[in-house]
């Protein structure tokens, strides 16, 4: 350049007031994903990009307890699934130990629970003349529990035990041929942890049929696995410590949805 403010082909030349605008631009940072054009150098500085979060200075987390998660479900009343009556007597007795049975009748599809119920205790009060179905409560593949004989209620055996003072619940399915599922030993724990903190049982007094009968492999060799190990009494004892157990019967419409549910393999 010689200073000239103009050109021989009538350009003005640039002035050096200018040239170091641009030059002032040219080194300035510029974000390599920015879609927006360059600002006025003389405008004030623009804000934050409108899908960039401030990052606020904070306090740091102070690490907390996981939440205590207590335990809940519902018992499927004697109506939902179709129970006869109970015969009139029974021997009153109040529940100091707890039992775990198994049907020892394979299962096959768990929408056969609710009928193979109806057929248990068919048997139970008709060929062996009981006032009811022998357990107070059941459990099936699913984990869905039902109600049976009231548990202020002596149960029944074919076998040689007394069930006076014991909380009696039927696992359906034969574990000498089937497999326990999680679900029906998350629930079958679910049904003791009740028992032993309505009753005040003792959960070391968590046995097999076996353990009272030595005719019987009842509750069956896989099911038997985790009451043998302590697998079925920590369970319980989990649930016990997570605080109260809330397990109440459901009646009317809603259980009787839920059951249709259960033969419909829907729950």
């Amino acid at each position: 350049m010689n200073g000239s403010p103009a050109r021989a082909d009538g350009r003005l030349e640039l002035s050096r007031r200018r040239l170091l605008q641009l030059a002032a631009l040219a080194v300035a940072p510029t974000s390599t994903c920015s879609t927006e054009s360059a600002a006025d150098p003389t405008s004030p500085p623009p804000g934050p990009h409108p899908f960039v979060k401030a990052s606020p200075l904070q306090a740091p987390k102070i690490p907390t307890a996981p939440p205590v998660i207590r335990a809940s479900h519902v018992v499927l009343c004697r109506d939902a699934w179709g129970a006869n009556r109970p015969r009139a007597g029974g021997t009153p007795h109040t529940p100091v130990r707890m039992t775990i049975h198994h049907t020892a009748v394979a299962l096959g599809d768990n929408t056969n629970s609710p009928s193979r119920l109806r057929q248990h205790q068919h048997y139970h009060q008709d060929t062996h003349g009981w006032i009811d179905i022998a357990y107070h409560l059941s459990v099936d593949r699913n984990g869905n529990i039902y109600e049976l004989r009231k548990p202020e209620l002596v149960g029944d055996t074919a076998t040689s035990y007394d069930p006076s003072g014991h909380f009696l619940v039927v696992c359906e399915g034969n574990f000498d041929e089937e497999k326990v599922t999680e679900a029906q030993l998350n629930g079958a724990a679910l049904a003791f942890a009740w028992a032993a903190q309505r009753f005040e049982i003792p959960t070391d007094t968590l046995a097999g049929h076996r353990d009272a009968s030595r005719d019987t492999t009842c509750p069956g060799a896989d099911l038997y696995a985790h009451v043998g190990s302590g697998d079925l009494r920590n369970r319980v004892d989990g649930l016990l410590a997570a605080g109260t157990i809330d397990l109440h019967s459901i009646c009317g419409p809603e259980a009787w949805a839920t059951v249709a549910d259960i033969e419909a393999g829907l729950r």
